[in-house]
């Protein structure tokens, strides 16, 4: 009788002070909420429109930025690839230091002011190495032998440019939808409905501006003037500048909370000193819970998946509770609520390397097909208008453009009745479905350029100094290989970047931005590695050098069926970890009782 009625006790006084917890934080919430003023979609044409014009002006430059390293500067095919996917693997790392210094210091919103300004800096240095005859190499004749390369210094103001890009980069990329999404109240329906679309909105108007850069503004750059096709992005950026200002008084401004690393640490910490712990030898003692009033981030269930990191949440003789219920020594002892955020990392973590892999496919699409359309016949209709070789890019844009509008307002609304969840399918299973589109689009990338090649060699239409001869080959036949790389991106790319979101703490989504593109630098990394290492090894061998100059004299089919069985083993890679991973909020139940069990048996002592 007596024991029972301990228990009871317990249970009335755990259930008592999570009662009270929970009515504290609700208060609180609610007595920050009348201070939140969501404007929603009213705020979003300053947000798109500052976010469309920043990327008219930098993809407008990028995208035709191997051509101008190829022509202007005269640098060979490989240095150019490299310092392009060099460049764009830094930009993307950058956003490391980006996120790390909008959550601790500055916030999204000056973050995101601030390095607006440095990419119009950037964009305004590239156009002067265009402007400036002394800023670029003498331009090449017919010969090789005639071709100079950039000076240093020359090669140092260009570098000067990039650094401001990456500086740009480093704020904008994990910010920029990070704080569209601000814009919308997550406690209310049209609030989730609102965020959910804005992801696909926000790459639709994403694509609209790579579409007009990959066909204005690089038709200027190759046919026009330099000067003035790089000119029109620094002037883009310019009032992409004045657009985000504009909106200043409307926006809604989450202030810097601290960075989230911290508490990621001390979870790691606290697990490593108490290590030799075991929960199934100390029965009486309950796990930490506590979550604190000014957290952000929703309560999170108890998951059985990395369960060592638990033990940085025992309470042990030597650990003290400060009066109101936090840890006194938070790099000791850690609640479950920090234990749980750091398990939601975690689990992302072998996601985020198959995106890795993923997208190198995608990355031959934006510099390598470049190459394949300077050596194919890109004329239209038999006339003189040429389309320029970065232009071909535009296709896997428009494929992605197209079907993003449809997906969210047919294919989802079709799902969710069949499937009765939100989104239809799953974020996981949107992503596999792209990865499976990659293998297809690199093997069709085979096979267009030994069709390529073998016209080139057997029906030329011309010679193209430093390149070699044309093939006869429509440039149109680079179209389908574009469209499914396109296609692919709509649903891993736009996926991943609502995986990363909403998976993570609310705490760690500039965080998760940054953990997106340092993906994509790893790709871009990885790719230059592969072309570096392909380009190496193939140099003395019996079919000669698979990436040579002159693409009829290698074989870049070969190159793009070993990225082919790249993908293909990744893939099963994906399958298996998506069917390992659990989805956040979503706990453990058998163990969720253990650690209700564990709670009740530390009520019991404490009566």
């Amino acid at each position: 009788m007596n024991i029972v009625g301990k228990r009871e006790t317990g249970i009335e006084t755990m259930e008592k002070n999570e009662m009270e917890s929970v009515k504290s934080n609700e208060k609180s919430v609610t007595d920050d909420d009348p201070k939140i003023n969501y404007k929603g979609w009213k705020v979003m044409p300053f947000i798109i429109g500052n976010e469309t014009f920043e990327k008219l002006g930098t993809i407008g430059t990028l995208a035709n930025l191997l051509v101008y390293l190829t022509t202007v500067f005269n640098l060979s095919n490989i240095t150019a690839t490299n310092i392009v996917n060099i460049f764009s693997g830094s930009a993307n790392l950058a956003t490391l230091a980006g996120a790390f210094l909008c959550d601790t210091y500055f916030g999204r919103y000056k973050t995101l002011a601030f390095s607006t300004f440095a990419s119009f800096l950037g964009l305004l240095v590239i156009q002067l190495t265009a402007w400036i005859k002394n800023m670029h190499p003498p331009q090449c004749g017919k010969e090789s032998s005639t071709c100079i390369g950039p000076t240093t210094g020359q090669m140092a103001f260009l570098l000067v440019g990039f650094g401001f890009l990456i500086v740009g980069a480093a704020g904008i990329r994990p910010c920029n939808l990070a704080f569209g999404a601000d814009q919308f109240n997550p406690k209310t329906e049209s609030g989730k409905k609102g965020i959910n679309s804005f992801f696909n909105w926000y790459f639709f108007t994403f694509t609209f501006a790579q579409m007009v850069s990959l066909s204005l503004i690089v038709y200027i750059q190759s046919n026009v003037s330099w000067s003035i096709g790089l000119g029109i992005p620094a002037a883009l950026m310019l009032l992409s500048c004045v657009v985000f200002f504009v909106g200043s008084k409307s926006y809604v401004k989450v202030k810097a909370t601290g960075s989230p690393v911290t508490s990621i640490v001390q979870v790691i910490v606290a697990a490593i000193k108490k290590r030799r712990l075991n929960l199934q030898e100390y029965p009486l003692v309950s796990l930490f819970i506590y979550i604190s009033p000014q957290s952000i981030n929703s309560k999170l269930p108890y998951t059985s998946q990395f369960r060592f990191l638990d033990k940085a949440a025992i309470i042990t003789p030597q650990d003290h509770i400060n009066p109101d219920g936090s840890a006194f020594d938070p790099w000791n002892l850690c609640s479950m609520q920090q234990v749980e955020e750091v398990k939601c990392l975690l689990r992302v973590i072998p996601i985020w390397v198959s995106g890795i892999f993923y997208y190198v496919a995608i990355v031959q699409q934006n510099t390598v097909s470049v190459f394949q359309a300077l050596q194919a016949d890109r004329r239209i209709f038999n006339t003189n208008f040429k389309i320029p070789a970065a232009s071909y890019i535009i296709f896997m844009m428009l494929s992605l453009t197209i079907w993003l509008p449809i997906y969210d307002r047919k294919i989802v609304p079709t799902f969710q009745r069949l499937t009765k969840r939100e989104g239809g399918i799953t974020l996981l299973q949107r992503m596999g479905i792209g990865m499976f589109i990659s293998i297809i689009c690199m093997i069709v990338s085979g096979v267009v350029e030994e069709r390529r090649r073998t016209m080139a060699l057997t029906k030329p239409v011309g010679v193209e100094p430093r390149k070699g001869a044309i093939s006869s080959m429509s440039g149109l036949w680079l179209i389908p290989q574009l469209t499914l790389a396109g296609l692919s991106d709509a649903f891993t790319l736009v996926g991943q970047v609502e995986f990363y979101y909403k998976q993570f703490p609310e705490n760690m989504r500039s965080l998760a931005g940054s953990l997106f593109f340092c993906g994509l630098a790893g790709s871009s990394y990885l790719s230059s590695l592969l072309i570096s290492i392909i380009h190496q090894m193939t140099a003395n061998s019996a079919t000669g050098n698979w990436l040579p100059q002159d693409l009829n004299k290698g074989r870049l089919d070969y190159f793009y069926y070993i990225i082919t069985g790249l993908e293909v083993i990744n893939f099963g890679y994906f399958l298996l970890c998506a069917k390992w991973y659990k989805y956040k909020g979503v706990g453990t139940s058998s163990s969720s009782l253990e650690l209700n069990q564990a709670s009740m048996k530390q009520s019991e002592m404490n009566c």
